[in-house]
Protein backbone atom coordinates (compact mmCIF):
# COMPACT_ATOMS: atom_id res chain seq x y z
CA UNK A 1 0.00 0.00 0.00
CA UNK A 2 2.87 2.05 0.85
CA UNK A 3 4.51 2.04 -2.40
CA UNK A 4 1.47 2.28 -4.28
CA UNK A 5 0.35 5.93 -2.97
CA UNK A 6 4.29 6.81 -3.50
CA UNK A 7 4.43 5.60 -7.19
CA UNK A 8 0.62 7.92 -7.46
CA UNK A 9 2.36 11.15 -5.91
CA UNK A 10 5.11 10.25 -7.90
CA UNK A 11 2.71 10.39 -11.24
CA UNK A 12 1.02 13.18 -9.93
CA UNK A 13 4.00 14.88 -9.44
CA UNK A 14 4.95 14.73 -12.92
CA UNK A 15 1.91 15.28 -14.55
CA UNK A 16 1.77 18.90 -12.42
CA UNK A 17 4.61 19.65 -14.40
CA UNK A 18 2.99 19.65 -17.50
CA UNK A 19 -0.28 22.13 -16.36
CA UNK A 20 -0.08 25.67 -15.70
CA UNK A 21 -1.58 27.44 -12.95
CA UNK A 22 -3.67 29.19 -15.52
CA UNK A 23 -5.61 25.77 -16.51
CA UNK A 24 -7.01 26.13 -12.86
CA UNK A 25 -10.72 27.50 -13.63
CA UNK A 26 -11.38 25.26 -16.85
CA UNK A 27 -9.84 22.18 -15.47
CA UNK A 28 -11.22 21.95 -12.20
CA UNK A 29 -14.49 22.36 -13.30
CA UNK A 30 -14.13 19.18 -15.63
CA UNK A 31 -14.97 15.80 -13.37
CA UNK A 32 -11.96 13.76 -14.68
CA UNK A 33 -9.23 16.45 -13.26
CA UNK A 34 -7.96 16.98 -9.41
CA UNK A 35 -6.40 19.91 -8.52
CA UNK A 36 -3.35 19.69 -5.79
CA UNK A 37 -2.98 21.71 -2.72
CA UNK A 38 -0.33 23.57 -4.24
CA UNK A 39 -2.99 25.04 -6.83
CA UNK A 40 -2.34 23.09 -10.13
CA UNK A 41 -4.54 21.13 -11.92
CA UNK A 42 -3.99 17.49 -12.74
CA UNK A 43 -5.87 14.66 -14.35
CA UNK A 44 -7.67 12.32 -12.13
CA UNK A 45 -6.11 8.87 -11.82
CA UNK A 46 -7.89 5.24 -11.19
CA UNK A 47 -7.80 5.60 -7.91
CA UNK A 48 -8.54 8.84 -7.39
CA UNK A 49 -11.88 8.16 -9.43
CA UNK A 50 -12.52 5.61 -6.78
CA UNK A 51 -13.82 8.34 -4.40
CA UNK A 52 -17.58 9.32 -3.91
CA UNK A 53 -18.32 12.12 -6.03
CA UNK A 54 -19.81 14.32 -3.11
CA UNK A 55 -16.57 13.48 -0.83
CA UNK A 56 -13.20 15.80 -0.66
CA UNK A 57 -10.09 13.36 -0.32
CA UNK A 58 -6.63 14.02 0.24
CA UNK A 59 -4.38 12.19 -2.35
CA UNK A 60 -0.57 12.75 -1.61
CA UNK A 61 -1.11 16.50 -0.88
CA UNK A 62 -4.23 16.86 -4.15
CA UNK A 63 -7.64 17.34 -3.75
CA UNK A 64 -10.48 15.94 -5.29
CA UNK A 65 -12.70 18.05 -7.31
CA UNK A 66 -15.93 17.05 -6.49
CA UNK A 67 -18.25 15.93 -9.22
CA UNK A 68 -21.43 17.86 -9.50
CA UNK A 69 -24.22 16.62 -11.86
CA UNK A 70 -26.19 19.52 -12.51
CA UNK A 71 -29.01 17.59 -14.64
CA UNK A 72 -30.00 15.93 -11.42
CA UNK A 73 -29.85 18.91 -8.98
CA UNK A 74 -32.01 20.71 -11.82
CA UNK A 75 -33.76 17.93 -11.98
CA UNK A 76 -34.65 18.24 -8.18
CA UNK A 77 -35.20 21.56 -8.18
CA UNK A 78 -38.04 20.80 -10.84
CA UNK A 79 -39.26 18.45 -8.42
CA UNK A 80 -39.49 20.71 -5.74
CA UNK A 81 -41.22 22.96 -8.17
CA UNK A 82 -43.62 20.81 -9.54
CA UNK A 83 -44.51 19.33 -5.83
CA UNK A 84 -44.65 23.07 -4.65
CA UNK A 85 -47.46 23.59 -6.70
CA UNK A 86 -49.28 20.34 -6.92
CA UNK A 87 -49.72 21.02 -2.69
CA UNK A 88 -50.83 24.46 -3.53
CA UNK A 89 -53.34 23.53 -6.20
CA UNK A 90 -54.77 20.59 -3.99
CA UNK A 91 -55.36 23.64 -1.34
CA UNK A 92 -56.71 25.52 -3.38
CA UNK A 93 -59.41 22.85 -4.74
CA UNK A 94 -60.38 21.83 -1.22
CA UNK A 95 -60.83 25.03 -0.23
CA UNK A 96 -62.78 25.92 -3.65
CA UNK A 97 -64.87 22.95 -2.87
CA UNK A 98 -65.43 22.97 0.73
CA UNK A 99 -66.70 27.09 -0.27
CA UNK A 100 -68.87 24.95 -2.95
CA UNK A 101 -70.22 22.98 -0.85
CA UNK A 102 -71.10 25.74 1.90
CA UNK A 103 -72.84 27.73 -0.72
CA UNK A 104 -74.53 24.72 -1.95
CA UNK A 105 -75.85 24.02 1.74
CA UNK A 106 -76.26 27.62 2.03
CA UNK A 107 -79.09 27.29 -0.90
CA UNK A 108 -80.69 24.20 0.34
CA UNK A 109 -81.51 25.80 3.78
CA UNK A 110 -82.46 28.98 2.39
CA UNK A 111 -84.99 27.27 -0.18
CA UNK A 112 -86.13 24.95 2.82
CA UNK A 113 -86.55 27.89 4.78
CA UNK A 114 -88.74 29.66 1.49
CA UNK A 115 -90.89 26.14 1.18
CA UNK A 116 -91.31 25.95 4.82
CA UNK A 117 -92.44 29.71 4.94
CA UNK A 118 -94.43 28.57 1.50
CA UNK A 119 -96.48 26.51 3.49
CA UNK A 120 -96.65 27.62 6.54
CA UNK A 121 -98.79 30.72 4.42
CA UNK A 122 -100.62 28.75 2.68
CA UNK A 123 -101.67 26.43 5.22
CA UNK A 124 -102.28 29.96 7.40
CA UNK A 125 -104.50 31.12 4.83
CA UNK A 126 -106.60 27.83 4.02
CA UNK A 127 -107.34 27.96 7.92
CA UNK A 128 -108.62 31.83 7.91
CA UNK A 129 -110.42 31.02 4.85
CA UNK A 130 -111.78 27.94 7.14
CA UNK A 131 -112.63 29.65 9.57
CA UNK A 132 -113.88 33.09 7.34
CA UNK A 133 -116.04 30.31 5.52
CA UNK A 134 -117.13 28.78 9.31
CA UNK A 135 -118.36 31.74 10.34
CA UNK A 136 -119.84 32.83 6.93
CA UNK A 137 -122.33 29.76 7.54
CA UNK A 138 -122.96 30.29 11.25
CA UNK A 139 -123.50 33.80 10.45
CA UNK A 140 -126.22 32.85 7.35
CA UNK A 141 -127.80 30.15 9.77
CA UNK A 142 -128.13 32.74 12.24
CA UNK A 143 -130.17 34.70 9.68
CA UNK A 144 -131.85 32.20 8.50
CA UNK A 145 -133.10 30.98 11.90
CA UNK A 146 -134.35 35.08 12.36
CA UNK A 147 -136.37 34.93 9.12
CA UNK A 148 -138.11 31.93 9.85
CA UNK A 149 -139.00 32.81 13.57
CA UNK A 150 -140.27 36.05 12.27
CA UNK A 151 -142.25 34.52 9.68
CA UNK A 152 -143.34 31.59 10.42
CA UNK A 153 -142.39 31.14 14.25
CA UNK A 154 -145.80 30.19 15.27
CA UNK A 155 -146.42 27.92 12.86
CA UNK A 156 -145.69 23.91 12.70
CA UNK A 157 -142.31 22.93 12.37
CA UNK A 158 -142.84 22.28 8.75
CA UNK A 159 -143.67 25.10 7.91
CA UNK A 160 -140.89 26.92 9.57
CA UNK A 161 -139.32 24.25 7.55
CA UNK A 162 -140.84 25.45 4.20
CA UNK A 163 -140.15 28.88 4.89
CA UNK A 164 -136.26 28.39 4.97
CA UNK A 165 -136.20 26.14 1.67
CA UNK A 166 -138.08 29.03 -0.29
CA UNK A 167 -135.14 31.11 0.62
CA UNK A 168 -132.45 28.45 -0.36
CA UNK A 169 -134.81 27.85 -3.65
CA UNK A 170 -133.96 31.77 -4.14
CA UNK A 171 -130.50 31.21 -3.55
CA UNK A 172 -130.07 28.06 -6.35
CA UNK A 173 -132.70 29.22 -9.04
CA UNK A 174 -130.25 31.81 -10.75
CA UNK A 175 -132.94 34.66 -10.65
CA UNK A 176 -132.00 35.61 -7.32
CA UNK A 177 -129.03 36.94 -5.68
CA UNK A 178 -126.49 33.47 -4.68
CA UNK A 179 -126.12 34.50 -1.24
CA UNK A 180 -128.66 34.27 1.64
CA UNK A 181 -127.71 37.56 3.14
CA UNK A 182 -128.58 38.89 -0.55
CA UNK A 183 -131.81 37.04 -1.15
CA UNK A 184 -133.10 37.51 2.51
CA UNK A 185 -132.40 41.65 2.02
CA UNK A 186 -133.35 42.21 -1.32
CA UNK A 187 -135.20 45.08 -1.61
CA UNK A 188 -139.18 44.73 -1.25
CA UNK A 189 -139.02 40.72 -0.44
CA UNK A 190 -139.23 39.83 3.22
CA UNK A 191 -141.49 42.45 5.34
CA UNK A 192 -139.05 41.88 9.00
CA UNK A 193 -135.98 42.55 6.81
CA UNK A 194 -137.94 45.77 5.76
CA UNK A 195 -139.02 46.85 8.90
CA UNK A 196 -135.95 45.74 11.06
CA UNK A 197 -137.58 43.37 13.37
CA UNK A 198 -135.62 40.64 11.76
CA UNK A 199 -132.09 42.83 12.74
CA UNK A 200 -133.58 43.42 16.38
CA UNK A 201 -134.16 39.02 16.57
CA UNK A 202 -131.06 38.44 14.76
CA UNK A 203 -129.00 40.97 17.26
CA UNK A 204 -130.69 39.68 20.40
CA UNK A 205 -130.47 35.87 19.35
CA UNK A 206 -134.07 36.09 20.40
CA UNK A 207 -134.87 33.38 17.99
CA UNK A 208 -136.73 29.49 19.13
CA UNK A 209 -134.36 26.22 18.81
CA UNK A 210 -137.11 25.26 16.78
CA UNK A 211 -136.58 28.29 13.93
CA UNK A 212 -132.99 27.06 14.79
CA UNK A 213 -133.32 23.75 13.72
CA UNK A 214 -135.17 24.44 10.72
CA UNK A 215 -132.54 26.94 9.56
CA UNK A 216 -130.30 23.59 10.05
CA UNK A 217 -132.32 21.47 7.98
CA UNK A 218 -133.25 23.36 5.05
CA UNK A 219 -129.29 24.08 4.65
CA UNK A 220 -129.09 20.36 5.16
CA UNK A 221 -130.66 19.94 1.77
CA UNK A 222 -134.87 19.60 3.73
CA UNK A 223 -137.14 20.90 0.82
CA UNK A 224 -140.98 20.31 1.72
CA UNK A 225 -142.16 22.75 -0.86
CA UNK A 226 -140.38 21.45 -4.61
CA UNK A 227 -139.40 24.77 -6.26
CA UNK A 228 -141.58 26.74 -5.04
CA UNK A 229 -140.15 30.99 -4.45
CA UNK A 230 -142.81 32.62 -3.22
CA UNK A 231 -145.57 32.16 0.52
CA UNK A 232 -148.52 33.95 1.97
CA UNK A 233 -150.72 34.02 4.25
CA UNK A 234 -153.24 33.78 1.55
CA UNK A 235 -153.74 33.43 -2.40
CA UNK A 236 -152.81 29.01 -3.79
CA UNK A 237 -150.32 26.89 -3.88
CA UNK A 238 -149.60 24.27 -1.12
CA UNK A 239 -150.50 25.54 2.05
CA UNK A 240 -148.59 24.31 4.85
CA UNK A 241 -150.55 25.75 8.47
CA UNK A 242 -151.05 29.28 7.60
CA UNK A 243 -149.21 29.58 3.84
CA UNK A 244 -149.73 28.94 0.90
CA UNK A 245 -146.11 28.03 -0.88
CA UNK A 246 -146.15 28.67 -4.57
Amino acid sequence: MKHRNKRVLMALYAAAGTLTLTGFTSLAAEPEYVVPLNGTAIQRTAEMSMAAPDETQEVQGAEIVPEWNFTEITDGVRADAVETVRTAAEKARAAYEAEQEAKRKAEEERKAAEEAARLEAERAAAEAAAQAQTQAAEQDKRLLAALIFCEAGNQPYEGQVAVGAVVMNRVNSGVYPNSISEVIYQSGQFTPAMTGWLDSVLAAGSYTDSAMQAAEDALAGSNPVGNCLYFSTGGYGMQIGDHYFH
